[in-house]
């Protein structure tokens, strides 16, 4: 059987806060032979797969020189990727994130691969709006690209808006191992504590302040026990740890400003297998998700609202971006808008005073992502998308 070789093109494999990333690879079916390529890799014991080519594990010296080069604006393309293009024979890159994509137009010319990108979110809105130059890379990136995936029709419209031909733009659900998650409707009683779970890293568009805000309010009305999975980003750019860092002082500060440190667990970063056993001893995941100051936004949804709702869980979450997309309002779940911490404490209200009425939208949430959001159906698609460009003519 003839396979067809991709290269994921992606800087580290693979921070914690990006499963989703190795579910997209791992589930592309065996047709298609992946392999990825990145400066360096970290976490492999929970996100191995065959064929990573790291720089970093190639050579250090040649990682910084190459990332020197890059700086200065001496090196256009990346020497490791053409190399393993020619060596494996490939035909396309998928270049994950907008901004990174721009990085790979000249390799992928040099290497004579036809070039896929997706953008996910801080790719969409946060840089174009922070540095009018990205809307100039972006119209080169689009007239080079085959394809340009996202996650949803928000974001979709939104690429469009950055003048993104139409025809290029695929939505591309992100799926999750829906065959892995148990599903464990959730039940609750006056008896017992509300357990709501937040769980992300603490940036802005979070909206962690709002959520705690509102279970501040609601402490008053009922016991609560709250456990936030998460801590201040370790990424890239320095100024965006700096931000991250500001964001974690606003978090505490909230939780002290309500009197919350004793109701409030703060774990910090866990392994993915942490977070599901968490999610499964709580009643509600809070996800208040916001447009940041700067225009960050999740672009498309959470994959952790999408996980979660497998699992069986009530979800509240706001109208932001796509999550109206995987969360159906008053069918799967409550969505309030933006900012809107009076209606994220009257969704809460809801879940505790219709307890009885949990399991039909739970039922209905589950079966949504089943059909929309399975990894396995997701790779499928995928490596139809790549077929249908290596067959296309440019």
């Amino acid at each position: 059987m003839h396979k067809l070789s991709v290269i994921h093109s992606f800087p580290t494999w693979l921070p914690l806060t990006q499963t989703w990333m190795y579910n997209q690879v791992y589930y592309l079916p065996e047709e298609i032979e992946n392999h990825i390529v990145c400066d360096r890799t970290k976490n492999l014991d929970q996100f191995n797969l065959p064929n990573i080519h790291s720089l970093e594990n190639i050579s250090k010296l040649r990682l910084y020189w190459e990332k020197g080069l890059r700086k200065l604006n001496l090196q256009q393309s990346s020497p490791l990727l053409i190399e393993i293009a020619k060596k494996k024979q490939s035909e396309i890159v998928h270049s994950h994130f907008g901004h990174l994509a721009c990085s790979d137009i000249n390799t992928a010319k040099k290497a004579n691969l036809k070039q896929i990108v997706t953008f996910y979110g801080y790719d969409v809105n946060c840089l174009p709006n922070s540095n009018p130059i990205w809307i100039k890379k972006y119209q080169k990136l689009f007239a080079n690209v085959e394809r340009v995936l996202c996650e949803g029709p928000h974001m979709g419209r939104c690429i469009v808006n950055l003048g993104c031909p139409p025809e290029k733009v695929i939505v591309h659900h992100l799926g999750v191992k829906i065959n892995q998650i148990d599903y464990q409707p959730r039940t609750w009683n006056r008896e017992e504590p509300l357990r709501i779970l937040m769980a992300a890293s603490f940036i802005e568009k979070k909206g962690f302040p709002d959520g705690l805000e509102a279970l501040g309010i609601l402490q008053h009305e009922i016991p609560l026990e709250v456990t936030i999975i998460g801590d201040a980003s370790q990424s890239n750019p320095k100024n965006r740890k700096i931000q991250s860092q500001i964001e974690k002082e606003k978090i505490l500060a909230t939780i002290d400003k309500y009197k919350l440190s004793k109701k409030v667990r703060l774990l910090g970063y866990q392994p993915y297998s942490v977070f599901f056993e968490e999610a499964y001893k709580h009643h509600i995941f809070l996800s208040p998700s916001i447009t940041a100051s700067d225009g960050d936004t999740e672009g498309g949804a959470p994959v952790s609202i999408i996980e979660m709702a497998a699992t069986g869980m009530p979800i509240v979450s706001t109208t932001h971006c796509d999550i109206p997309e995987v969360i159906k309002h008053g069918i799967t779940g409550l969505l309030a808008p933006e900012r809107d911490v009076a209606e994220l404490v009257n969704h809460l209200r809801w879940y505790i005073n219709h307890s009885t009425q949990w399991a039909k939208m739970l039922d209905a949430g589950r079966k949504h992502i089943e059909t929309e959001y399975d990894a396995q159906t997701q790779g499928q698609k995928l490596a139809e998308i790549y077929q249908d460009v290596a067959k296309s003519q440019s």
